[in-house]
């Protein structure tokens, strides 16, 4: 039988805690659609991992709460990510109150019923886009060039449509799917600078936003989703993107970069026909 000799303990090979949780201690971090959803969770978990948050969205009342409940030097800033000067104004802001950035998550986005391929309203298609994937563009473009002096890390909120067709409308999937591409893209351009780029793509969540979609309450859409699911015994919730966003942020993925962090309990990874067929 191989015998292992023991790895003499010498301090460099201590390996973090299992129950050790990634830490933004001292960072300071932006997160767009912070108002609600899977961007109040974020703002929430970053704050309670020592980050300093701003949180950017359109909703005043709803940004301002999370804000406050996040805990002390969190505020809020109104930011329009379709505007690129206001994307560009809140990043200065958190700069020059904070003295730097070190993550910027782009989470704001929209998921509108467009309608089929054959029917859809190419108006509603360019809003999609003009959040979803420009608004991003900005995020990403204003972030890094105040981070390109220390480095830091960009985490945009994605999709499994960003992976696949048939989970939403034609105009959500494509914008997804070109948001991948731009992760991709600037990871690549980035990393000479430091720079990590990555995203998160989470399966079905009931959020406002695909709440709203679907007409029906949060409980409503988790009783929809569980058949569907792979990964039996969990129903996934904006706090397990968060996690996984947190993740990304922060050091511990420090060599993680043009990533797409998939949160979909194996969805995506397996053919569902496969698995009826063989009575799983």
């Amino acid at each position: 039988m191989l015998r292992l000799s023991p790895i003499p303990d010498n301090g460099a090979n201590q390996l973090a805690s299992p129950m050790s949780k990634p830490r933004l201690d001292g960072k300071v971090a932006i997160v767009t659609g912070g108002a609600s959803g899977i961007g109040a969770a974020t703002a929430r978990l970053f704050a309670s991992s020592g980050a300093t948050v701003v949180v950017a969205d359109i909703q005043d009342a709803l940004g301002e709460a999370v804000a406050a409940s996040a805990g002390p030097g969190c505020t809020y800033v109104r930011c329009d990510v379709t505007d690129e000067a206001q994307v560009e104004a809140a990043v200065r802001g958190a700069v020059a109150a904070h003295g730097r950035l070190d993550v910027m998550v782009s989470n704001a986005g929209v998921l509108l019923p467009t309608g089929s391929v054959m029917e859809m309203d190419l108006a509603e298609l360019d809003r999609v886009m003009s959040v979803n994937f420009r608004g991003a563009a900005a995020c990403i473009k204003h972030a890094a060039r105040a981070m390109v002096s220390r480095g830091g890390a960009i985490v945009c909120t994605a999709s499994v449509a960003s992976l696949q067709g048939g989970f939403g409308p034609a105009s959500y999937t494509a914008s997804k799917h070109a948001l991948l591409g731009l992760v991709r893209a600037a990871a690549g351009e980035l990393g000479r600078n430091g720079v990590r780029v990555n995203c998160v793509s989470p399966s079905g969540v009931a959020t406002p936003l695909s709440c709203a979609l679907m007409g029906v309450a949060p409980q409503e859409l988790e009783a929809m989703t569980v058949p569907h699911n792979v990964l039996r015994g969990k129903v996934l919730r904006a706090e397990d993107v968060a996690e996984a966003a947190l993740f990304l942020a922060s050091d511990q993925a420090a060599f993680i970069s043009g990533h797409n962090l998939v949160v979909d309990g194996a969805t995506t990874a397996v053919n569902p026909a496969v698995l009826h067929t063989v009575g799983l």
